[in-house]
């Protein structure tokens, strides 16, 4: 065993020694969550699978990108690419492809971000977390009140309630232009709070061209009447980047000077939304409370596609309209229920279009024609119906248990003349163009995802809990009506996903922790083919554990550790470079990561953490015959508090100047290609609250 998995592998020794220790009084947990219940409940009830980002660590964190959030939480990795743009992993792989996304619930406010089937890999890039109350990460299969692309786990950004007088004003900058502005104020009076938030951020980048520009705006508005209780937010966000794509060749991030240089200065992304929600509650009866959530969202976003021979622009959009309904039955005794309905209309719409010839072979030059390549609409619905009830048998004792049966329906409008030739129907050399544009049609899925949870209390503060769950995905938009070469039409059923998860949690005097194993089996899972068909015969595994624990060493010193590791295998057969797949790594699907923060507060005005990252080694390409290294590297925080209302703070990111890779690629064209890491950064600013 090498020194990086040795020392992820001391974590869960030491937390399997901190359950098995002499027993504590019981401490209180006083954490809260909404993602389970879309209502405010203590973590402690909660049965295993979710992780808790608080406020006060968010603000001392002030990530500029979320991967540097994500890295304090066990089994969860997410890969930066350039700018504000990245690829996730819950428990799972790293995906790529149309329908990557799909995988994911990102959310804010217990609102998906986007439409079950028109997901996008980098949409969290909308969600305000610069300034969120709290994030709560589910890790694996939510909860009954969440169906399509709740598959592997769940990001839900929560913002501030608008119930305190509270200000907050903080200017930062640092490396390579990095300025940011953060702005927050509550007023109150009397039954009504109302507070407003703005970010605006600047980016020069580390490399060529690679800058962006970001702008988020919320409102929000809480009532507490003495009979309903209404809380409406409003957000905007705006995104203007310039992208920097992959760097080619063998450890090319290694080179500093290379590793700065942009292959495509001419790419950019361009991304507009706008999000609107009502929360109705009201007591309709004794122990009967009916919540209702009516929300609408527009999205419209732009980009080069300077991955794709001849570089097209895609242009998509969506506009949707819904409601999440429930009904609480019994809240706070010992047999809770909610049933409800949800129900959402999407429009959306897809263009890409290719202004420039095709360059390099004359296979590429004759079945890549410039003009419109996809041009379609798609209109969509879905209905789903949930119930969720949680019993405490005992003292001792809860079962949580639920079901969803979800509907969705695609109609699908193709603007262009279909099949695989160019705009104005002249067919391309090589047997046809390369993109494939299907008849209109309609398509609709159904699945039904059953989940249930046992948590018992096996020694005051100490948890012992089971889940096992099914859940699903409807296929994207984009995996059904984006075909190429030879498919006509794309004949793909829903993914489905069974997990089974066994955790242990509590805390021991000094010692808290959380360790959890779970294995999961996916079916039906899309993938593009040899022949670039869209496929969903895929099969896969997914083993492995999370450990995270948190020791006091003193008041003034504290340790917290986190590591994965995991195992995420292909289960089918499929030849691909002469290698059979099956009992393979899937690609980019490190066996183990994880992090370490080192807390010390000298005196009560300083506070420091010294953090360390570890990224294991993994496969770059299915048929594991190449491989990135792996990395490791520190940052250091520091918070003093200037005077009781202002605070100056100061990180130093990669403090060791570690080379590596933010994420490492194959393929058969390019070879290996990498998104180099950022050298040594310096950051600074200032707190002052009002």
């Amino acid at each position: 065993m090498n020194n990086r998995a040795g020392c992820c592998v001391s974590f869960l020794a030491i937390a399997i020694l901190a359950g098995t220790s002499v027993f504590a009084e019981e401490a209180e947990i006083e954490e809260v969550t909404s993602s389970a219940s879309r209502s405010d409940k203590p973590l402690s009830s909660q049965s295993g699978n979710l992780t808790l980002l608080g406020g006060e660590e968010l603000s001392f964190v002030k990530s500029t990108h979320f991967s540097e959030l994500a890295v304090r939480v066990p089994g969860v990795n997410f890969s930066r690419n350039n700018g504000q743009e990245y690829l996730a992993s819950i428990r799972s792989p790293i995906f790529t492809g149309a329908g990557a996304c799909g995988a994911f619930l990102m959310a804010q406010d217990g609102i998906p971000l986007r439409s079950a089937g028109f997901c996008n890999v980098n949409e969290l890039f909308d969600a305000f977390t610069e300034q969120a109350e709290r994030i709560e990460i589910t890790k694996g299969p939510g909860s009954a009140l969440y169906g399509s692309n709740a598959l592997h786990g769940m990001v839900n950004v929560i913002t501030p309630a608008a119930n305190t007088d509270d200000g907050r004003l903080t200017l930062e900058g640092g490396a390579y232009e990095f300025i940011r502005f953060n702005f927050s104020k509550g007023v109150t009076a009397g039954n009504h709070g109302v507070r407003a938030m703005a970010s605006i951020t600047h980016d020069g980048g580390y490399r060529d061209q690679s800058g962006f520009d970001q702008q988020k705006i919320s409102l929000r508005h809480d009532y507490a009447g003495d009979v309903w209780t209404i809380s409406s937010h409003l957000s905007l966000t705006n995104l203007d980047q310039e992208t920097a794509g992959f760097i080619t060749g063998k450890d090319a991030f290694k080179d500093r000077e290379l590793a700065k240089t942009n292959p495509n200065p001419e790419a950019f992304r361009k991304a507009k939304s706008l999000r609107y929600w009502s929360r109705f509650s009201t007591d309709i009866s004794d122990g009967v409370r009916w919540q209702f959530t009516p929300y609408v969202r527009a999205l419209d976003m732009k980009f080069l596609m300077h991955f794709l021979p001849g570089q097209p622009l895609e242009e998509n959009s969506q506009t949707s309209i819904g409601f999440q309904n429930g009904f609480y039955f019994n809240e706070g005794s010992d047999l809770e229920v909610i049933a409800g309905v949800d129900v959402e209309y999407t429009r959306g719409s897809l263009k890409q279009t290719q202004e420039k010839p095709t360059e390099g072979s004359l296979f590429l030059r004759t079945t890549i024609p410039t003009g419109k390549q996809y041009d379609y609409d798609v209109d969509s619905i879905m209905v789903a119906a949930f119930l969720q009830g949680d019993w405490a048998i005992g003292e001792r004792l809860h079962v949580v248990g639920g079901a969803r049966l979800e509907y969705m329906r695609y109609d699908y409008t193709n603007n262009m003349i279909s099949g695989r030739t160019d705009e104005n129907g002249i067919a391309c050399g090589f047997s046809g163009c390369r993109y494939s544009r299907p008849d209109s049609r309609k398509d609709d899925f159904t699945a039904f995802s059953p989940k249930i949870g046992l948590l018992y209390k096996y020694h005051d503060n100490h948890d012992i809990y089971v889940n096992l769950s099914k859940a699903f995905r409807a296929p994207q938009a984009t995996e059904l009506y984006r075909l190429q070469r030879a498919q006509q039409v794309a004949d793909l059923n829903k993914v489905s996903l069974k997990s089974i998860e066994l955790g242990f949690r509590g805390q021991q005097d000094d010692i808290s922790y959380n360790i959890a194993f779970y294995a999961m089996r996916k079916d039906n899972y899309i993938f593009r083919d040899s022949s670039f068909f869209n496929v969903d015969n895929g099969k896969s595994d997914h083993i492995g554990a999370d450990v995270m624990i948190k020791v006091d060493l003193s008041d003034k010193l504290s340790i917290r550790g986190n590591a994965s590791f995991a195992r995420h295998r292909y289960r089918f057969d499929l030849i691909s470079g002469g290698v059979n797949l099956r009992g393979n790594d899937i690609d980019t699907a490190p066996r183990h990561f994880g992090s370490m923060q080192v807390t010390w507060r000298p005196i009560r005005s300083l506070k420091t953490e010294l953090e360390w990252v570890h990224m294991g080694a993994y496969y770059l390409d299915p048929e594991n015959l190449h491989e990135y290294e792996g990395h490791d590297y520190l940052n250091l925080r520091a918070e003093f508090q200037i005077m009781d209302r202002s605070e100056f703070f100061l990180r130093i990111t990669n403090l060791t100047d570690t080379k590596y890779a933010e994420r490492a690629d194959f393929t058969t064209f390019t070879d290996e290609r990498y998104f180099p890491g950022k050298p040594r950064s310096v950051y600074a600013g200032v707190n002052l609250r009002f």
